[in-house]
C-alpha cells in the first residue's frame, strides 16, 4: 500500500526543542528519584501528523491550540471504533433533490453485506463539531476559475463555520500544499485562498519533477489530486472526530500522482470523510487527450457519501453549489449499529441504508472494519 509522510515544516525546531526536553528530563531523573505518585506530562497534539506528497511539497498536520476545546467533548465512535459500532452521516432526499426533514428511526433500516442490522442510535440532527478541508486546484487549467473560487469559496467559509467547527485550505498543482493548518479564523482561512496561485514550473526545463528533461516521460506531474486527497484524509483528517468532509474546486482531472483513485477513496472511507467536488471544467482545455474527469470524480464522491456539482466557470453556479452543501451539511441524519461481524479484520463492509418512504439516501457505500489506532 502505497504511504505519503508530510513533513511539517517546524520539525527542525521541533527535534531541537525535544531534544533540550529530553536531556534536561534526564537531568533532573538523575538527580531526584521520582515520587509514586509521579506521571508521565500528556499533549493533546499530535506531533509529526502529516506525510510528505510526491512531490517533496511539505504540508503540516498538526491541530492549532484552539481545536483543544473540541477535543473535550465526548468522542464519537467511528467505522474504526472498538465495539464494532458503525456510525454514519447521510441525507434524504426526495425524487426532485429536496432534502427530507423530520424522519425517525422507524423510517430507515440498515444491512452490512446485505445482513440485517439494528439500529441503536439515531438522530435527525447533530451538533456535533465540523471539520472541514478546502482543497483548490491550482494548475493551469484553472487558470479562467481560480478568481472566482477563492471568492466563492471564502463566503462559503463564513457561512457556514460556527464557533467550534474548524477548517484548513489545501492547494494542488504540481505540488501539495498546506496553505492553512486547522483553524476557526475565517480571516486567516480567506488569507490562505488568496495565496493559492496558478503554479505550472515550466521555466525548470522539461516537464516538472521529471528531472527537468526535454523528452516527455509517462505520467508527468501537472495535477496531483490523487495525492492531494489521500494526503488530507491520511494526515489530516483520520484523527479528528465528529463530522468531517472535503470539498475540491477542480476540473477532476488527475496528472501524475503517485496513488490511484482507489488509494485517495479507500484514505477518505478510512477517516470517515465526505467529499464533495465542485466541478469547474473548461474541456476544451485537454484538446484531443481526452478528458476522464468527471467520471473519476463522481466514483470518489459516491464512495464517501457526497455527491458532484457541475458549476463550469459560472459565479452563480458556483455560489448556489456552495449553498447546497451548506444546507446538506446542516441536514444530516446521523445512525449507528453494532455490526453482527464482530471481526475487526480490515475488510471492506458494504452498507445499505433504505427508507422505508423510498426516498432517495445519500451516503457512503461502505467502511473498512479496523481496530483503532491509539
Amino acid at each position: 500500500m502505497h504511504t505519503l509522510r508530510v513533513r511539517s515544516r517546524r520539525i527542525l525546531p521541533l527535534f531541537i526543542a525535544i531534544a533540550f526536553c529530553l536531556v534536561a528530563f534526564w537531568l533532573q531523573a538523575q538527580s531526584s528519584p521520582p515520587s509514586a505518585g509521579s506521571q508521565q506530562p500528556s499533549s493533546n497534539q499530535q506531533s509529526g501528523n502529516g506525510g510528505q506528497s510526491a512531490s517533496g511539497q511539505s504540508t503540516s498536520g498538526q491541530s492549532g491550540g484552539d481545536q483543544q476545546s473540541d477535543q473535550s467533548q465526548q468522542p464519537v465512535a467511528t467505522f474504526k471504533a472498538n465495539a464494532n459500532i458503525v456510525q454514519l452521516f447521510f441525507n434524504v432526499k426526495d425524487k426532485h433533490g429536496a432534502l427530507i426533514p423530520n424522519l425517525t428511526k422507524d423510517d430507515f433500516a440498515i444491512a452490512e453485506d446485505g445482513k440485517p442490522q439494528t439500529i441503536k442510535y439515531f438522530t435527525a440532527e447533530s451538533n456535533l463539531p465540523l471539520t472541514l478541508g478546502i482543497m483548490i486546484d491550482s494548475s493551469a487549467s484553472q487558470t479562467n476559475v481560480l478568481e472566482m473560487e477563492k471568492e466563492v469559496g471564502g463566503a462559503f467559509l463564513k457561512q457556514i463555520l460556527t464557533d467550534k467547527d474548524e477548517a484548513y485550505v489545501i492547494s494542488f498543482d504540481i505540488s501539495v500544499d498546506l496553505l492553512q493548518d486547522f483553524t476557526r479564523d475565517v480571516h486567516r482561512l480567506q488569507s490562505a485562498l488568496n495565496k493559492a496561485k496558478i503554479n505550472t514550473d515550466f521555466t525548470s526545463g522539461g516537464i516538472p519533477g521529471m528531472g527537468g528533461g526535454p523528452v516527455p516521460v509517462q505520467n508527468p506531474k501537472g495535477t496531483l489530486l490523487f495525492d492531494a486527497v489521500y494526503l488530507s484524509a491520511h494526515d489530516m483528517l483520520a484523527k479528528e472526530v465528529g463530522r468531517k468532509a472535503m470539498i475540491l474546486l477542480t476540473d477532476g482531472q488527475d496528472e501524475g500522482s503517485r496513488l490511484k483513485l482507489r488509494d485517495a477513496a479507500e484514505a477518505a472511507q478510512k477517516a470517515d470523510a465526505i467529499v464533495y467536488v465542485l466541478l469547474c471544467a473548461d474541456r476544451g482545455f485537454y484538446g484531443g487527450f481526452g478528458y476522464s474527469g468527471e467520471s473519476d470524480m463522481r466514483k470518489l464522491t459516491e464512495e464517501t457519501g457526497g455527491r458532484v456539482i457541475n458549476v463550469g466557470n459560472k459565479f452563480d453556479k458556483m455560489r448556489d453549489a456552495f449553498d447546497q452543501i451548506a444546507n446538506e451539511l446542516r441536514s444530516q441524519y446521523n445512525i449507528g449499529y453494532t455490526s453482527t461481524n464482530t471481526k475487526m479484520d480490515g475488510t471492506y463492509r458494504k452498507i445499505d441504508i433504505k427508507n422505508k418512504q423510498s426516498y432517495k439516501i445519500q451516503a457512503r457505500a461502505g467502511y473498512y472494519a479496523s481496530a483503532a489506532e491509539d
